[in-house]
């Protein structure tokens, strides 16, 4: 059996363990210790041939920095965001320490508790590597149908994109807007996401597909959803801080909102749904986002 180790021991990371271990000898790490028959040492776990990594976007180039190592790896990056304090996307962040084709990035719908019941998922592998891709694509379950892509940039963006629009959707719904103006702003976040992804180069077809538009029709339309849980808390008046609080996860549309609005100020991108989240984080009322956003 292949040897393959997670890094990072959340709800996803235990997830991904969960499917993995279908096929695979599958041995897991984290910060916090764990009492599964399966943690193990940091060190073990680089060690494997194949690593999955689950660690926050925002957390990520430090722990890099600090404690990996390459030793010819191949990489599932399986976490999704862009940095807050530099705008760097994860492949960027990564490629400082990992070679191009050693690296693959995971996207697509899927909720980690959902996949912890074996429930059908689709989910795309996406690598400048095709062989990169097609080997940790073949790690997955029955349970999971893998695709494969060489747009690692549309799959960054539109992963990190999606719990944006999220929030806002949460935020719709805890205004009681009513399912029209949810179904016409998540339209329009498809359109925004895909505007910014054409400044970077990203595929079209990909913000029509599974890491585009079944992610995020997946996650702007659930309470399962951390991100929507922030707009649920946002709405009913709530800090950002007060919230994430309450919620106890790390909810990367935070970060990401403050990457895109630095990002759109520098490019010149018209990014008004980004815009408003951004805005509610620093002190905006919804309503007033609400009728902004209605009257633009």
């Amino acid at each position: 059996m292949t040897k393959v180790g997670v890094i990072g021991a959340g709800k996803w990371g235990e997830a991904l363990a969960f499917a993995l271990s279908e096929k695979n000898e599958v041995i897991i790490t984290s910060r916090t210790k764990r009492d599964w028959e399966n943690f193990r040492t940091l060190e073990e776990v680089l060690a494997c041939e194949y690593l999955i990594i689950t660690v926050p976007a925002q957390q990520i180039a430090q722990w890099l920095k600090e404690n990996f190592r390459f030793s010819g790896q191949k990489i599932l990056v399986a976490a999704k965001g862009i940095e807050a304090s530099s705008g760097k996307f994860l492949n960027e962040i990564y490629a400082q320490y990992v070679p191009e084709e050693y690296l693959a990035f995971l996207s697509g719908p899927s909720f980690a508790s959902e996949v912890l019941q074996s429930l059908p998922t689709a989910l795309v592998v996406n690598s400048v590597s095709e062989q990169t891709a097609q080997d940790l694509a073949a790690l997955f379950p029955k349970f999971i149908r893998t695709y494969v892509s060489d747009d690692v940039i549309g799959a960054e963006i539109t992963g990190a994109y999606k719990n944006v629009i999220a929030i806002a959707a949460g935020i719709c719904e805890g205004l009681g807007l009513g399912k029209n103006a949810a179904a016409s702003l998540i339209s329009r976040g498809l359109v925004e996401m895909q505007r910014f992804g054409q400044v970077y180069g990203a595929q079209d077809d990909t913000f029509l597909g599974l890491s585009g538009a079944g992610d995020l029709f997946l996650t702007a339309s659930s309470s399962m959803s951390r991100n929507y849980r922030v707009g649920l808390g946002l709405a009913s008046g709530k800090t950002k801080e007060t919230v994430c609080e309450e919620i106890g996860e790390v909810s990367e549309g935070i970060g990401t909102a403050y990457a895109l609005h630095e990002i759109a100020a520098q490019k010149s991108i018209y990014l008004p749904i980004a815009h408003e989240v951004y805005a509610i984080f620093e002190g905006k009322s919804p309503q007033q986002s609400l009728k902004d956003l209605l009257q633009r």
